[in-house]
Order: C-alpha cells, then structure tokens, then sequence
C-alpha cells in the first residue's frame, strides 16, 4: 500500500511516496523538493503545482494523500498562498480518489518523536531511523514530506487498503 505526502508551499513543495510493508521498515518509493518560479504568475505557480502532484499520482498510484495542516504563522501574505497551494494539491488528490488525511506539525512531531515540542532538527534525526531510505535527501521540505507519510502511516496505516 502506498500513500503521497506533502509538505505544502508554492515555492517549495516536499513530496515523497511510501509504501507501507507491515514486515519491515516502511519503504521511501520518491522523494522531492518540487519548486515554482517567483516569476510566474500566482495561478501559473498553482497549476505548476498541481500538474506535479497528478504526474505523480498517476505514476505511483498511492490510496491516500497525507498533507501538513496550516499552524500558527505571523506572515499572513505567506499563509494564503500556502492555503492555496494546499486547496489545489487536496483538489488533485480527491479527484483521484485519494483518502486525504492532514496533520498539525505537533500532530506530525508525536507520531515521529512522541513529542509534540520536539525541534525541527530532532524530527530530522529520527525520520532516517523509521524508514528504509535509499537515496540522499536533498532538502528539509522532503524530510517534512516523508515525516508527514510516516505519521499517516502511523495514525491510519491499518486501515488503509
């Protein structure tokens, strides 16, 4: 069973794809920082960003898309687009028939650490020791992605099918 996860933003969108094993470590399948031109126009970004998470859909063919939830943020220019981008990648996900499942940061830090203060720089370190991961990850917006999966997992992963 595989699942997409995502840490939303219109300028850099973490994506990853695991596969749940049940006897084993789980299985990082993909893994990507996905990322939009601030030249473009808002709405071009968007469909940027969509095209990406459908290709990707349609390539690994997961049965849920786990997403981080918007939290507490003082920029408010940055929490709409954000809120945007999210819309637009929960729309791709549910017009493919995705379960779609989101979680809060300290939600995300539980399930990964089991503390929901945890740092940023904790979470790093305890993701690698929970997955199988094959290849080098290459931005902390992929960590957050695959973090995001392993908590979906965590919370919904035997009732998924």
């Amino acid at each position: 069973m595989k699942i997409i996860s995502i840490d939303p933003g219109f300028e850099r969108i973490g994506i990853a794809v695991i596969e749940k094993t049940f006897l084993k470590k789980d299985l990082l399948i993909y893994s990507d920082c996905f990322k939009t031109s601030a030249k473009l126009p808002f709405p071009e970004r968007l469909k940027n960003i969509g095209n990406e998470v459908e290709k990707i859909i349609k390539k690994y063919k997961p049965v849920a898309l786990a997403i981080e939830k918007l939290y507490f943020t003082n920029n408010q220019k940055t929490v709409m687009g954000v809120s945007e981008a999210r819309g637009t990648i929960i729309y791709v996900g549910s017009n493919n028939n995705l379960l779609i499942y989101e979680y809060t940061p300290p939600q995300i830090k539980v399930a990964v650490t089991g503390y929901g203060k945890a740092s940023k720089e904790m979470v790093m370190s305890i993701v690698p020791k929970l997955i199988d991961i094959k290849t080098k990850i290459k931005s902390d917006d992929e960590m957050d992605a695959i973090a995001i999966g392993l908590t979906c997992l965590a919370c919904e992963g035997y009732t998924l099918k």
